[in-house]
């Protein structure tokens, strides 16, 4: 099973280790603008094998991407100093106009992964650009919410001090500050928070949630101020998405991508819990939220698509 990553940034190489480190797939080809950094990281991740799983990791042109079955999008351009959040999406979304027919033309049966923020835009740009060759939208989908539903749930289970994989709760909407913390639905064992809280003896008041919906909507903030970027938990969602579309899991993750009405906004690309398979989003399956989580979902919408149309 073959694996293409378009952008060896630290983004695109951290998934390709993730994979490595996690046996998915049998080989992976890291295609860049900059060739030299595309063979330094192919390189480097290779060295890691012997102590993982036996795959192959590649660099090469568009062309060495045939036969992919999966296709990572995360190159982009850098924000450049003064430069408007619209200038940006211009100019990323012209790096997806060349590079989104170049992979097609060498993978035109691959699942488009896209990692690019601002990635639900960029994620919809995708999808326009694939359905001019007759890609069909499920089969884009962006890493959307899933690293934020994943915060989320490591926060719920080290409040509750319980493994966070058994923490039921999603992030939707946008991958970024609009995005809408499921509150309402979240569970723990099959128990509501408010009847896990007083289980335990844990208190879940306006100020704890309001802790944990700051770390969760402003981690990236946090980690980039600290370090410069943000590349282990996407790179590790990247992976895991890539995993769920290999061997066709039918697994529910917040990823993103292209949906015909979200709250009353039509067209719009933003994450809610989807069904990820083989042939990319199987189906989405929309929240029963409460008034105002759904009156926050519909404002997070109408800021992705004044983005879209802004393009």
């Amino acid at each position: 099973m073959k694996i293409g990553i378009v952008g060896s940034g630290f983004v695109g190489s951290t998934a390709a280790y993730a994979m490595v480190m996690n046996g998915i797939g049998r080989e992976i080809v890291l295609v860049d603008r900059n060739r030299k950094r595309a063979e330094a990281e192919a390189n480097d991740i290779n060295h890691a094998v012997p102590f993982a799983h036996p795959l192959r990791v590649n660099s090469g042109d568009y062309a060495e991407l045939d036969d992919c079955r999966v296709v990572i999008l995360a190159a982009g351009v850098a924000q450049r100093p003064d430069e408007t959040r619209l200038e940006l999406l211009q100019r990323n979304a012209a790096v997806f106009g060349e590079i989104v027919p170049s992979v097609l033309k060498y993978a035109a049966d691959a699942v488009l992964v896209v990692a690019t923020n601002p990635v639900d835009v960029m994620t919809h740009v995708a999808a326009s650009i694939a359905a001019e060759s007759g890609i069909t939208g499920q089969r884009v989908l962006g890493t959307g919410t899933t690293l934020d539903t994943a915060r989320f749930r490591t926060l719920l289970g080290q409040h509750f001090d319980v493994d966070s994989r058994h923490v039921h709760a999603y992030v939707i909407g946008e991958h970024g500050d609009s995005e809408v913390l499921s509150w309402s639905l979240a569970t723990i064992g099959g128990l509501p928070l408010a009847d896990l809280s007083r289980l335990r003896g844990r208190d879940l008041d306006d100020s704890v949630r309001s802790r944990i919906d700051h770390d969760v909507r402003r981690a990236a903030y946090n980690i980039i101020e600290g370090k410069g970027a943000t590349y282990y938990g996407v790179g590790s969602a990247i992976a895991r998405i890539t995993d769920a579309i290999l061997h066709d899991q039918r697994s529910i993750m917040t990823v993103c991508s292209r949906i015909e009405d979200v709250a009353g906004v039509r067209d719009v690309t933003l994450s809610q819990p989807s069904v990820v398979g083989g042939a990319g989003v199987l189906g989405t399956i929309p929240l029963q939220l409460d008034a105002s989580e759904t009156s926050a979902l519909r404002e997070s919408a109408r800021i992705i698509e004044e983005a879209i149309t802004s393009l």
